[in-house]
């Protein structure tokens, strides 16, 4: 026994498709964000008064550019397609309705979490403990007749092989 389908239409507004592509996108390994394709774009995100990185046409066909910001190291390409593959699903579940065109621009790299790694740090050889400057390559002690002495090898022996008096 199968129901009968209700006579009646219903209709799905843009806003609701934007809000279906948004939570698959954001749901996708490696996506970090949207970013607008412009300033004025970007001016108007941060303001909060648009989603210009979602440009969404409803026509007789469905078209959608998205702009989204990828996680540094991550295969951008495979990413892409994790996208489209999700958005494509989640829109068809929702709705019933297949995209005619999509396109997914990737308008940048993020470091994510905390930001890119901090830079090595530094010392100056002059500033480090006497231990470890013989591991830096700065002269260490010497013995009597300027000759560093030798690591390793024999105890009591010098670089110059002579036995210390």
């Amino acid at each position: 026994m199968s129901p009968q389908p209700i006579p009646g239409r219903a209709s799905v507004s843009r806003r609701a498709i934007a809000d279906i592509v948004r939570a698959a996108t954001l749901g996708s390994y490696g996506v970090t964000g949207f970013r607008a394709p412009s300033i004025p774009g970007r001016v108007l995100s941060l303001l909060g008064l648009s989603q210009p990185a979602i440009q969404l046409q409803t026509s007789r066909e469905l078209r959608l550019d998205l702009f989204v910001t990828v996680a540094y190291g991550l295969p951008v390409a495979e990413v892409g397609r994790q996208v489209e593959s999700a958005v494509r699903y989640a829109v068809r579940r929702a709705t019933g309705r297949d995209f005619a065109h999509l396109s997914i621009h990737v308008d940048g790299l993020r470091f994510q979490p905390g930001g890119a790694p901090p830079p090595a740090r530094i010392v100056p050889s002059n500033r480090l403990p006497a231990r470890d400057q013989l591991a830096a390559g700065s002269p260490g002690p010497t013995s009597g007749n300027g000759n560093r002495p030798k690591l390793g090898g024999r105890r009591g022996a010098t670089s110059s092989g002579e036995r210390p008096s």
